[in-house]
């Protein structure tokens, strides 16, 4: 399977709830409060459609970074049922890591379900840490949060605009 990805609109919040409540049950974020992150300009959520099926969500995720601030914070991701141990979650975390660090950020934080292996695993796989656990921090069912946290890496190429010029053409045309 592949996917699009694009930013999510506040058109995509009936489909982004149903997938919402249908991943987290009573822990679910309400309509409302999902509704405000879409539309806050420090928040980025995206959406992820297969390909050839663009009325259809198959995983969201939204980021919490206002530009310039050195820290992020992932606030949500679920992917459908269907489209899970596709890769689908592990796109849609790196395309959040990515606007973080185009934001100025160089530390990323999230919280995970301790009940929750599968995504605790993939949080590892991408660098993430455990650094605090929150106690009964998910209701009504008491379940721990374990806190993660991953620092960003400096790029390992600088931006075309910070490199120096090479090649024949490097100091301009005409020039010796």
């Amino acid at each position: 399977m592949s996917w699009k990805l694009r930013g999510a609109t506040v058109d995509d919040l009936d489909r982004i709830m149903d997938l919402e409540t249908g991943t987290f049950g009573t822990d679910a974020w309400s309509h409302e409060a999902m509704r405000r992150d879409l539309i806050n300009a420090q928040c980025h959520y995206l959406v992820a459609q297969r390909v050839g099926f663009p009325g259809e969500i198959d995983g969201y995720a939204g980021l919490f970074c206002p530009p310039g601030a050195l820290q992020g914070d992932i606030q949500t991701i679920a992917v459908a049922e269907s489209a899970r141990r596709s890769g689908l979650g592990r796109t849609l975390m790196h395309a959040l890591i990515g606007e973080a660090r185009k934001r100025g950020a160089n530390e990323v934080f999230l919280e995970v379900r301790a009940d929750n292996p599968g995504a605790h695993h993939l949080y590892e796989t991408l660098g993430f840490e455990d650094i605090a656990v929150r106690v009964a921090y998910y209701q009504p069912d008491g379940v721990d949060a374990i806190v993660m946290r991953l620092l960003i890496p400096e790029p390992r190429t600088r931006p075309a605009a910070l490199r120096e010029p090479r090649g024949p053409n490097a100091l301009g045309p005409g020039t010796a």
